[in-house]
């Protein structure tokens, strides 16, 4: 057994402790083992039981505010195992500083990490907050809402009704977001040639309305993805990258980003795919699991979400995931995400139908579409061996055509 983001092991009772109490507080609930070497094999506390008293005094009198938490001494090897959970009162503050775990250290987390956990304890979002700017106008946006809801013009008590605005506070973040100049990072999108060294078009959509730059997003999309084919007297629009799939995936990057760091969303465009990378990993209570099967229903900026639904940019919320996989229902390639601690990828292929797969290939793919299904039930399946399937889909995955899922003996597959 090894350390983890949620497992730390102690030999002995000390102060340390209370960093990562701190962190998984505030950050997700995990366990400290008192008693345990580096591996976790137990060498136990003396007189377990009424150390328990003094790790909860330690928590009890250092931790602020108070943080939930159960201590359970195993009387045969000596091991106390502290289980603290996530709490709802957040910042959990050790000595007046707040801490996270950084893979299976305990580190200080810095200053905008810690307006987060503010936020959060308050249950607010960062879009809520003040705007930097607050001298704004919202010419595109009042033209959007004329043509999607009908108003005659854009005042401040509808500002006040999508929260762009509030007496107390002037307009907030999302506000500065929806208006034609902000002081925010937009997208920065590069096309590229057969290599990463060849630039064939570049542009950064800065300072300027969110609903601009998902047009100028689009309107680039256009530019190298779509073209026209005339068959006869009819003349058809053929798409390399489904258009519906690009949509959702630049509303999303711009729904779920974390706006409080200066970066940007970036798009390059390559001969074969697009990707797509938000800054942010997911949010706070969705699992990479509950979003990769398409159930994002947790909304990191919940008010520019419901601006883009109103607008009809978005259909509904926590489906985009699923709207991307069915714009590749007839592909034989498939997209790609990727989710990491500070970042969410997406990577839309271009469309491939009937691609020259090998015949082998062909039957191990045959096999897993639509499914989601392990290396020995496709074997079953196939007739092939255990070890050549396990080949076949490690080619295929290389290829894209199919995605795994899980790992060890709970590997599973699907395209």
């Amino acid at each position: 057994m090894r350390e983890s983001k949620t497992l730390e092991f102690k030999t002995e009772i000390s102060n340390t402790f209370l960093k990562t109490v701190s962190a998984f507080a505030n950050y997700g609930t995990g366990e400290i083992w008192f008693g345990a070497d580096d591996h976790g094999n137990p060498i136990g506390v003396e007189n377990a039981a009424e150390r328990c008293l003094d790790i909860e005094n330690r928590i009890n009198d250092t931790i602020k505010p108070c943080p939930e938490y159960t201590l359970n001494a195993n009387p045969r090897n000596g091991v106390i195992v502290l289980t603290v959970f996530e709490g709802l009162h957040k910042p959990y503050l050790y000595k007046s500083k707040a801490y996270r775990r950084q893979d299976t250290a305990t580190v200080e987390v810095d200053r905008v990490q810690l307006t987060r956990l503010i936020l959060e304890g308050q249950n607010r979002s960062y879009e809520s907050t003040r705007a930097p700017k607050q001298t704004l106008a919202f010419t595109l946006l009042e033209k959007h809402l004329k043509k999607q809801i009908g108003i005659e013009s854009l005042n401040q008590d509808i500002l006040k009704t999508l929260e762009l605005y509030n007496a107390s506070e002037g307009y907030t973040v999302a506000g500065e977001l929806l208006a034609d100049i902000n002081t925010f990072e937009g997208i920065d999108i590069v096309r590229f040639g057969d290599s990463i060294n060849i630039l064939l078009d570049r542009e950064c959509f800065d300072h300027m309305s969110i609903l601009e730059q998902y047009d100028q997003a689009l309107l680039l999309y256009r530019k190298h993805y779509q073209y026209e084919e005339v068959k006869g007297a009819l003349r058809t629009k053929v798409e390399l990258v489904p258009e519906r799939a690009y949509r959702e995936a630049i509303a999303n990057a711009l729904i779920h980003r974390t706006w409080d760091v200066k970066t940007h969303i970036r798009v390059s465009m390559y001969l074969d795919r697009i990707e797509i990378t938000s800054p942010g990993g997911l949010p706070s209570g969705i699992s990479e699991k509950e979003y990769l099967a398409g159930q994002l229903s947790v909304l990191r900026n919940p008010i520019i979400g419901n601006v883009f639904y109103r607008l009809n940019i978005i259909e509904r919320f926590g489906t985009g995931i699923k709207r991307i996989i069915d714009s590749y229902r007839d592909s034989d390639i498939k997209p790609q995400f990727s989710v990491f601690e500070n970042s969410v990828s997406i990577v839309l292929p271009i469309i491939q139908k009937h691609t020259s797969l090998e015949n082998d290939e062909r039957t191990v793919f045959l096999a897993v579409e639509g499914k989601i299904v392990s290396s020995s039930e496709i074997a079953e399946i196939t007739g092939f061996g255990k070890t050549k399937v396990v080949s076949l889909l490690n080619r295929l995955r290389d290829s894209g055509y199919v995605k795994v899922i899980g790992s060890g003996r709970g590997t599973k597959y699907t395209a």
